[in-house]
């Protein structure tokens, strides 16, 4: 098998259909709602969670079984349904229709993987092993929670706001370079992996205005 390209999508706003109402599809769909989709589902019976959701207007709710008609207007499609016939059906009806789409039971039917990932803010830290060991990336998954703690999230927000600056203030190409290095090398990792994020928000002002002078 040929190696993935890895993106990140941006869902806001893009409709997507879950097919199936059980636990695995009300873990999708939250997923989903995370990302700011528009979530669809289709089922014979949902999860009181997903049912809840749907009371709240947080999703779609169409009871029933699924049917091609529901791919219309989709723009990322996965199949959660607890009947291997129906994955399939979806499975297919997507690849003529050149959808995005992800089946749980049985990755290979599907053009994409959803993988184990580490949220801190705007830090994403993806694990996947090509659908061949779910559990590995869970674990793996489990040890980068522990490395990389709510520090970087906010550290992250920072950086960014001085990187703007950097970049509007300091024409030398070489200096700013040398500026957004400083700002994230070894000692301010390991400083955020110990928690310490006032040293790390000092550091990170100092190397600006260093820098800058």
């Amino acid at each position: 098998m040929s190696r993935r390209y890895f993106i990140s999508l941006n869902l806001t706003g893009k409709t997507c259909l879950v097919v199936g109402g059980g636990q695995v599809a009300e873990r999708k769909v939250h997923s989903l709602l995370e990302c700011g989709a528009h979530v669809v589902v289709v089922s014979p019976s949902i999860t009181p969670g997903l049912a809840k959701l749907a009371e709240e207007d947080k999703l779609v709710y169409r009871q029933g079984y699924y049917r091609v008609s529901d791919l219309a207007g989709v723009f990322l499609v996965i199949g959660a349904a607890n009947r291997e016939e129906v994955n399939r059906q979806v499975a297919d009806d997507c690849a003529v229709r050149n959808l995005i789409v992800n089946i749980v039971d049985d990755q290979a039917k599907g053009n994409f993987f959803v993988p184990a990932v580490v949220r801190r803010g705007d830090l994403s830290i993806a694990v996947s092993t090509d659908g061949k060991s779910p559990m590995l990336a869970r674990k793996i998954r489990e040890d980068l929670e522990k490395t990389y703690g709510a520090p970087f999230g906010e550290f992250l927000e920072l950086l960014g706001d001085l990187r703007q600056e950097v970049i509007r203030n300091v024409a030398d190409r070489d200096l700013k370079r040398a500026i957004l290095e400083n700002m994230v090398d070894s000692e301010v990792l390991s400083l955020l992996k110990e928690g310490c994020i006032e040293r790390v928000k000092e550091r990170l002002r100092s190397a600006y205005r260093s820098g800058r002078s």
